[in-house]
Formats: structure tokens, sequence, C-alpha cells
């Protein structure tokens, strides 16, 4: 029997290694790569070929969703199923529009993530369907890129002068941006703004 191979990315060793350890028991899936950054995800894919790439969300250098879009370029017949602890809405519809086949989250029982392995490699989908309901009622973003940008930038609460250097804007234009940002998310302020849209998986 030919084993499905899997590269695994996720900046938490402990977890990179108890997913490894899980998946290896399956004797049809093979651990072939494990990387701990989304900037590592590209090369590990090109030197080992896996079948399918299972990607955290939230990693240094490069988050999952990136990594997502770069993979399906460099290796298309490469899968990509997202394997993450942030199962927010927003994420989920950005990892599909970048190409991910499959989104499940971490706490996904050992058997079933098998599953999900195998589903995406036969090229099915594969969401999380409490993620796929919760994705449909919160719609999409309403911010516009602009817009995400500067909340992004606002998140560690850099003061308008900080931000508008940071992105080459004005600082009338920032707050501008943060004050529309504001409005949509509903919020009474930037850092609340932050939270939503980050709730929300919208930055």
């Amino acid at each position: 029997m030919t084993s499905i191979k899997l590269l695994l990315a996720d900046d938490q060793a402990l977890v990179r290694g108890a997913l490894s350890a899980l998946l290896s028991l399956e004797a049809d899936l093979e651990v072939v790569a494990e990387v701990g950054s989304g900037t590592e995800v590209v090369p590990a894919v090109l030197a080992h070929h896996p079948d399918v790439a299972l990607l955290d969300v939230e990693m240094p250098g490069l988050d999952g969703i990136s990594a997502t879009a770069e993979v399906r370029a460099a290796s298309p017949d490469t899968k990509v199923l997202i394997v993450t602890t942030f199962g927010r809405p927003g994420y989920l519809r950005r990892a599909l529009q970048a190409g991910a086949s499959g989104f499940v989250v971490k706490d996904t029982p050992a058997a079933q993530l098998a599953d999900a392995v195998r589903r995406v490699h036969a090229g099915l989908r594969v969401v999380d369907p409490t993620l796929a309901t919760d994705s449909l009622l919160a719609g999409e973003s309403p911010l516009t890129q602009r817009e995400t940008e500067v909340l992004q930038a606002a998140r560690d609460g850099s003061s308008v002068a900080v931000i508008a250097a940071r992105l080459f804007l004005s600082e009338g234009t920032v707050r501008n941006h943060l004050s529309a940002a504001i409005g949509k998310t509903n919020a009474t302020n930037r850092t609340e703004a932050v939270l939503v849209a980050d709730g929300n998986g919208w930055l």
C-alpha cells in the first residue's frame, strides 16, 4: 500500500510532535517533514514532495494562510489541510480562498484527523461543520484592504503617527481608516475594533 506523505508545520514543537506521533500510527500515513515556521513550508514542500501539508494558522515568519497560497503556487499537487487552535470564521474563509482543501481544529480526535487527511488527499474538501456554520453567519469581512492593514498596524497599541509612518500614509488618512473600521466593527474605540476583527479572523 502506498502511504500518503505528510508535512507538518506548527510553531509549537510539542503539538507538532504529538500530531506526528498520532498520524504515524496510521498504516497509510507517513510524516516526511516537520517545520516550525511559515517561511520553512515551501522549501520543505519542494524538498520532500508531500501529498498533504498540515499547516497551523498562526506561525512566525509567514502565517498558515499566506503559506497555503505559496504551497499551492509552488506545488499544485500538494493539498493543504489547515489544523489550528484558532477556529475563527474569517480564517476559514481566507484559507479556502488561498487554496486550502480543508480546515479543522486541533481538538479533532486523531481518527477524524487521519480521515480528514485521507479525504483531502482524495480531492475532497473537509471543513469543521461548526466553523462552516459560523463562517456563513459571520459573513465576509466588512473592512477594506487598507482598513485591515491599519488595524493590523494598530494591534500593538502604536500611535497614529507611528502607524502612519509604518504604512507610508498621512496621519489624517490613518485616522479616517481607523474611524471607518471602528464603525464597521460596531466598536467604541480602536482597541475594541482590533479585538472584534481579530476574533472574526479578519486580520
